[in-house]
């Protein structure tokens, strides 16, 4: 369904310069509620060599930062769905910009973790593989379901199991999705909260130097041009190097 919802490509960080991402593998991250581009780029320094990590700004103003699914309307954990969908689709309007890449993955963390299982929910193949860091399923029905239920993508799930924002509702729906779809590596984390750090650092840092050692796949799966506006012929704009993120502090989100 169209949407007027979209990212903004001058708000993309990039570990590489624009000549030095063809070819290379895609890994797209996307950051927590009240937090912006800057969230988890601070890890890319961590990440395999091989792959062009993108952090990208999600699209609603709040808090001083920026969320996907916006407070008013939508409860922690279970956003309205026509809410989620859109975030989703423009983040896939935006990715429909990019040239083609050998393979994509996705890395969230809170909402963005949210947004990890959404966009392979609604482009199912797309997507090789997905991080999502104390996140949840949105509460909803998606045709790329039953395509996940058949393809099991990997996807690894850390959490907290001293995190007490995400409702226990929240956590049961995305236990119980997650097995009935994807592949899951999923670990708790004593002594977490709502947070990303430590071992959990450590250990989804390992599953994507897996992911890259299972082999280059084809092209990434484009949806044929005029299904979901986007922002075609914008480039984005920004690059800094992983080493010199722009994000204040030790590379730990808490929210």
């Amino acid at each position: 369904m169209p949407t007027s919802l979209a990212l903004d490509p001058r708000y993309v960080l990039w570990s590489a310069p624009e000549p030095q991402r063809a070819g290379r593998p895609l890994l797209v991250l996307m950051h927590g509620w009240s937090y912006d581009e800057r969230h988890l780029f601070a890890f890319a320094q961590l990440f395999p060599g091989e792959l062009v990590v993108a952090s990208v700004r999600a699209p609603y103003a709040e808090a001083g930062g920026y969320a996907w699914f916006p407070s008013r309307g939508n409860p922690i954990g279970n956003p309205q769905p026509r809410v989620a969908n859109d975030a989703a689709e423009a983040a896939l309007g935006w990715l429909d910009t990019l040239p083609p890449a050998p393979s994509t993955g996705l890395l969230g963390f809170s909402q963005g973790g949210a947004m990890v299982l959404q966009l392979m929910r609604r482009a199912p193949g797309r997507f090789q593989y997905g991080v999502q860091l104390a996140g949840f399923v949105v509460d909803d029905y998606q045709p790329g379901d039953e395509v996940l239920a058949r393809q099991r993508p990997p996807v690894f799930w850390g959490r907290g199991e001293h995190d007490t924002v995400i409702p226990r509702p929240a956590f049961a729906r995305t236990q119980s999705w997650m097995a009935a779809h994807t592949s899951p590596e999923s670990v708790g984390y004593s002594g977490l909260g709502h947070d990303v750090a430590g071992l959990e650092v450590t250990d989804f840092t390992a599953f994507l130097a897996r992911q890259a050692r299972r082999g280059r796949h084809p092209g990434q799966q484009r949806r044929p041009a005029g299904t979901t506006p986007g922002n075609d012929g914008i480039s984005p704009v920004h690059w800094l190097p992983p080493t010199g993120a722009a994000c204040e502090g030790q590379p730990r989100v808490t929210t």
